[in-house]
């Protein structure tokens, strides 16, 4: 396999694994606060479909990106009355937005748009386009420029925020106060709140930036990585990033070098070819296309167990009178 190929599979790997880590990332921050969320795949339909429907009536992918980013937002307060303010069951409250997600995003997009469920193909000023870096066009030869002008240039604007988030992610939860506590309360948030600290605003604040990443790896489904909202096109991401975040060991590096994986074996089921060359037998499409899915299983089962959660998560906290 030459460089060009190799190139071009990591950098769908890169296309791929930015929704993924968006998702990873959002579970990550509510995961630590002690709130289970399996509603990331139902967050990030919401906001796929609002941002290419907002985007199309509008024209604008800004537009598009806000209506996304409010859809996951609101389904995450939603989460957070079930499970913070009602003390409810976390899952139930997760499954219950996913299946709302999955027939809301249908229904109004028939309503509004009559495709099928579907929305107009975006055009260029509704979506978000690849970003040329300075130089990617003019470099020197060699295989350092290479890589910087075909692997590291030419991508949207969500892709470098995703990669951004990572250090960012890491510093908000190790080197702030605000990181401390919200670790802190998904860990015992009695002795959180004996501090005087409110456990509640705090699993609040993760809900809402949980909602939040969740709003941008949906709008980049549909305004980055494709040019439209078709049904159910998260595909289950959600629960992909969920095996990440579990893999991972809720940590930020871990989780990025988690979806990067997930993605790589996404992008490989893309190039069919390539792994044929390597492999150098035929490899059924159909198995290739299983391959994150079946990586994700195979977490659940084999890593649960090993990976410590938060000791609170998923546990409604009640304060003591």
């Amino acid at each position: 396999m030459d460089i060009t190929t190799l190139l071009q599979v990591l950098d769908t790997t890169v296309r791929l694994a930015t929704p993924l880590l968006f998702a990873c990332l959002a579970g990550l921050f509510s995961e630590r606060a002690g709130i289970f969320d399996i509603g990331l795949e139902g967050k990030m339909l919401a906001a796929a479909f609002f941002s290419a429907a907002f985007a199309s009536l509008y024209g604008s992918v800004w537009i598009g990106l806000l209506a996304g980013i409010g859809a996951s937002v609101a389904l995450s307060i939603i989460h957070g009355l079930a499970s913070i303010t009602f003390r409810g069951n976390q899952l139930i409250s997760g499954v219950a937005i996913n299946f709302l997600a999955a027939g809301l995003t249908v229904l109004i997009a028939q309503d509004w748009f009559q495709q099928g469920g579907r929305t107009p193909q975006l055009a260029r000023d509704a979506r978000f386009n690849d970003i040329t870096l300075p130089l990617a066009n003019s470099a020197p030869e060699g295989m350092l420029s290479q890589i910087y002008s075909e692997l590291i240039s030419g991508h949207s604007i969500l892709v470098y925020v995703a990669a951004l988030s990572v250090p960012a992610t890491w510093y908000i939860l190790f080197r702030t106060r605000f990181g401390l506590r919200l670790r802190a309360v998904g860990e015992n948030p009695a002795a959180v709140d004996t501090a005087g600290i409110s456990v509640v605003g705090l699993r609040y604040s993760a809900v809402m930036i949980c909602g939040l990443l969740c709003g941008l790896a949906g709008a980049y489904l549909s305004t980055g990585l494709q040019a439209a909202f078709v049904k159910d096109m998260s595909s289950g991401r959600g629960f992909i990033a969920l095996a990440a975040l579990i893999f991972a060991k809720w940590r930020p590096w871990y989780a990025l070098s988690a979806c990067l994986l997930f993605g790589f074996l996404q992008a490989l089921a893309l190039r069919p070819d390539v792994v044929e060359a390597v492999a150098q037998v035929k490899v059924p499409g159909q198995l290739l296309d299983a391959l994150p899915y079946i990586l994700t299983v195979v977490i659940l089962a084999g890593f649960v167990g090993k990976a410590i959660p938060p000791r609170a998560g998923g546990t409604p906290y009640v304060k003591e009178r």
